[in-house]
């Protein structure tokens, strides 16, 4: 299998170092990358460079496609490469603005490639294994969800380039969409309403732009600097620091019910915690990616909660999330199945964190429509 990379970044790197692992037969025939001096040093196969998507097009005879530059161009990327039909791995988020969103959107649906979007989340053992629990009935029809991503690595967010909101489309787009997207798929509804706000309480300051940290007087005594949060060494209490640093979300679904998110990236060590508590009539369930156990609880049984421990891949930087990934687009590009994170689904979740923002910014509810 002759895969190309387009943005060979920390995230596509990893991707396609597992998919050598788990295939290999695999080969990185080919590199579109500006660092690509740089890379050529590292990368240990015979790949070549070029400056252009449509050089590496013209140049090679390529099985498959990643794409895993900085956010803001997936779209653009996405909608060159979507004609070819050449299977595609596209790194979420999808789009960061909502004309990229409607661009992407015409152009897929006219399109003949199969697209996986990167949506570990839904894809872990322990989210397979919440929605065996919720279709055998555990708890009834969900009614009623209460999502929480507390993000203790959150100063990725503000020590390096994920700062620029023009470059991600803010934190709904880089965290919620992987949220939203297992949400949806989990209670197998689709969401009609959001409303939303955001804060920055934390990371802001009067200290002046562009301060790195081992230029700053605090640097050896700061809880973030870069001594101590190994994100990049740009100041997150600097004037220039972007980004807001909590947000939450309320969702009306098509049934009437509704769900409430809320993601925080000042929280730290043992406080992190992502996962989501999911409430009908007979029961509660709740899981946590951290503790990868999922509980139950009777509404109208005098027993105890049924506490299950997933087993996660120790390997993989998403609990089990990636490999399922990677499957798939294998078995994508050998024509042996569909998408399991098609590209409709990347759109939509995307679409719910653009309207987050819009909601967030002008204080309004917002129909998640393309309008």
């Amino acid at each position: 299998m002759r895969i190309g990379i387009i943005g060979y970044g920390l995230r596509a790197g990893y991707v396609y170092a597992q998919m050598k692992q788990l295939f290999p037969e695999t080969k990185l025939a080919a590199i579109c990358d500006p660092r690509k001096e740089e890379l050529a040093q590292t990368v240990g196969e015979e790949t070549r460079f070029y400056d252009t998507p449509e050089q590496m097009l013209n140049g090679e005879k390529l099985d498959a496609i990643m794409i895993g530059t900085r956010c803001n161009l997936h779209t653009e990327l996405a909608v060159r490469l979507l004609p070819t039909g050449i299977p595609l791995f596209l790194e979420k988020p999808v789009a960061t603005t909502l004309e990229d969103l409607k661009r992407l959107k015409h152009v897929y649906e006219n399109s003949r490639s199969e697209v996986v979007v990167s949506f570990p989340l839904r894809n872990t053992p322990l989210i397979k294994r919440v929605k065996e629990e919720i279709d055998a009935g555990k708890i009834g029809k969900i009614e009623h969800v209460q999502a929480v991503n507390n993000v203790y690595y959150g100063g990725v967010y503000f020590h390096n380039w994920y700062r620029d909101e023009t470059l991600t489309g803010g934190l709904f787009l880089q965290k919620a969409t992987h949220d939203f997207d297992y949400i949806n798929y989990i209670t197998g509804e689709k969401a009609q309403w959001i409303t939303a706000m955001k804060s920055k309480q934390i990371f802001k300051g009067t200290k002046q732009a562009g301060l790195e940290c081992p230029n700053c007087e605090e640097y050896e005594t700061c809880p973030e600097s870069s001594l101590v949060q190994p994100y990049g060494t740009k100041c997150c209490f600097a004037e220039d620091t972007g980004n807001e640093d909590s947000g939450s979300a309320l969702i009306e679904y098509e049934s009437g019910m509704h769900a409430v998110y809320t993601q925080n990236f000042f929280a730290r060590k043992a406080a992190g915690k992502r996962g989501a508590r999911l409430l009908g009539f007979k029961g509660t369930l709740e899981f946590d990616w951290y503790t990868s156990d999922i509980v139950i609880y009777p509404h109208h049984e005098d027993k105890e909660p049924e506490r299950i421990a997933v087993t996660l891949a120790a390997e993989d930087a998403h609990s089990g999330g990636d490999t399922a990934l990677i499957r798939n687009f294998v078995g994508i590009i050998r024509g042996e199945e569909q998408s399991k994170t098609p590209l409709e689904e990347g759109l939509f979740s995307a679409l719910m964190c653009l309207k987050a923002t819009a909601s967030a910014e002008a204080r309004t509810f917002q129909s998640i429509t393309y309008e």
